[in-house]
C-alpha cells in the first residue's frame, strides 16, 4: 500500500534550521499534490507548504514564507521540508501528506490528502 515515512524532526535552537524528509513508496501512480501539515498541542492541524507536481508549483502559508521551502528528488522520490530561521511556534508534529486522487480540492484542505505518514516531532526552543 501507499506509505510516506517523515524523518529529519528534533530540537533545534531559535533561529537554527532542519530539512524533513518524506520518503514515499507503494504508489502506483505519481501523486497529484504533496503537501507538509503540522499540529501542535491543542491546535488544529495546518497546512505549511504544498507542491503540485503536474507543473511544480509550490505553496506557502505566509507566516513560513520565505523561511521554509519545500523540494522534492524525483530520483528517490522524496519530499523535503527545508526549515530556516526556525521559531517557538513552528514546534509541532510535522506531516507529510499526498494527494493520489487529484480531487481537486483546496491545496491546504487535509480532505484533500488520502495518504498520510505519522509525523515527525520538530522542537524550537532554547
Amino acid at each position: 500500500q501507499a506509505q510516506l515515512v517523515e524523518s529529519g524532526g528534533g530540537l533545534v535552537q531559535p533561529g537554527g534550521s532542519l530539512r524533513l524528509s518524506c520518503a514515499a513508496s507503494g504508489f502506483t501512480s505519481d501523486y497529484y499534490q504533496i503537501a507538509w501539515f503540522r499540529q501542535a498541542p491543542g491546535k488544529e492541524r495546518e497546512g505549511v507548504s504544498c507542491m503540485s507536481t503536474s507543473d511544480g508549483s509550490t505553496y506557502y502559508i505566509d507566516s513560513v514564507k520565505g523561511r521554509f521551502t519545500i523540494s522534492r528528488d524525483n530520483a528517490k522520490n522524496t519530499v523535503y521540508l527545508q526549515m530556516d530561521s526556525l521559531k517557538p511556534e513552528d514546534t509541532a508534529v510535522y506531516y507529510c501528506a499526498a494527494d493520489s486522487l487529484g480531487d481537486g480540492l483546496g491545496l491546504f484542505s487535509p480532505y484533500l490528502y488520502n495518504v498520510w505518514g505519522q509525523g515527525t516531532q520538530v522542537t524550537v526552543s532554547s
